[in-house]
């Protein structure tokens, strides 16, 4: 027997009969159904945010993104002369503590390090596109520092100047649950859960475990710390120090780090012009990664070129005692107690140098 369907009696504008087929709703319970279905919408969402909590991922761990970063760049253009903005890769991201930083060099300070991104791109947007005449900190990772292209998150500039009203006010929205639960966390979605799973793979074939896990935690303003579980779990430690490959490969070519010095040189110059300074400063490393960042790059090549054709500061962590035996546990980024120490001693030195030009 075919199912049929009662016509449509009312007509349309047209005048012709609406012949769309119509299906009334059968008679059921509806109040109690949906209270059911809000009830194990409710009991799911809530035994998922325990098992997060169960994994240290807790309300307030905002994440980080263009969105982010944007409403820090945004600030830039109402900093004043007595400023501080920090551009780098993730170690002097992950290795300043803002707070910190403020009280003892007594300077506002904007985070804009990036993860995987070197600097240069960064360094050129404020020299030519700001009146920014403040403090620029730039974090030095050799090999992000001395690379052809930005890197992983070099489309933040360009996100920052065409993000439009539906993404600033999603941004909110996100901030505003973020801060209430755990489980928004973009590293632990359950796709991704399935997704990093070690299975055995194939020989010859590369799957995510290899990829880059959550190794952060951010708070406002983009403060941003090494996420405690690396410390603690072998497990998520050892994945980390994997991830990175040992940062190997062949050495910079000397044309690349001319070509980089140069600019570098150039913006460097535009900010001293409008009353500015600009620091660098090394962060920490150990382990193979230290030792491919050494070969691929020695510091004569890089580090001590740059500062000679900047004629900047430099603070590099080798020539400071109070910045040896730091806890590196996935040797690139201090640990939460090592990034206050560190800060505390890069912030001084560089606190001493900038008073000491700036005095009488």
């Amino acid at each position: 027997m075919s199912a049929s369907f009662p016509a449509q009696s009312d007509t349309g504008l047209d005048g012709n009969r609406d012949s769309t087929p119509q299906r009334p709703a059968p008679a059921l319970p509806w109040p109690w159904i949906t209270a059911l279905a809000m009830l194990v919408f409710v009991l799911s969402v809530s035994v998922w945010e325990w098992q997060m909590r169960r994994l240290e991922l807790l309300p307030g761990d905002l994440g980080d993104g263009n969105a982010f970063w944007a409403v820090e760049r945004h600030k830039v253009d109402q900093a004043g002369p007595g400023s501080a903005v920090i551009v780098g890769s993730s170690r002097i991201l992950f290795d300043t503590d803002l707070a910190l930083f403020e009280d003892v060099t007594g300077r506002q300070v904007i985070q804009l390090a990036l993860p995987g991104t070197g600097p240069r791109a960064f360094v050129e947007d404020l020299a030519n596109n700001t009146d920014f005449g403040g403090l620029l900190v730039v974090g030095v990772t050799p090999t992000a520092f001395f690379r052809e292209g930005p890197g992983l998150m070099g489309g933040a500039i360009e996100y920052a100047q065409t993000e439009t009203p539906a993404q600033r006010f999603g941004h909110r929205l996100f901030l505003f649950l973020a801060r209430t639960f755990g489980f928004l966390d973009p590293d632990y979605t359950l796709i991704k859960l399935l997704r990093n799973h070690h299975y055995i793979e194939r020989d010859g074939v590369e799957g995510p475990y290899g990829e880059v896990w959550k190794i952060s935690i951010n708070a406002p303003a983009r403060q941003t710390s090494l996420w405690s579980r690396i410390e603690t779990d072998e497990y998520l430690r050892q994945h980390a120090r994997l991830a990175w490959g040992d940062f190997s490969g062949a050495p910079i070519a000397d044309g690349v780090i001319r070509t980089i010095v140069e600019s570098t040189r150039r913006d460097v110059e535009r900010i001293r012009a409008r009353g500015g300074d600009v620091v660098f400063v090394r962060p920490p490393s150990a382990g193979p990664l230290r030792e491919n960042e050494a070969r691929r790059i020695p510091r004569a090549w890089g580090w001590d070129r740059l500062l000679r054709a900047t004629g900047a500061f430099g603070i590099h962590f080798e020539d400071y005692p109070e910045m040896q035996n730091l806890d590196l546990p996935e040797w690139s980024h201090l640990s939460r107690e090592s990034a206050a120490r560190f800060t505390r001693a890069y912030a001084t030195a560089l606190a001493r140098e900038i008073d000491a030009d700036s005095g009488p």
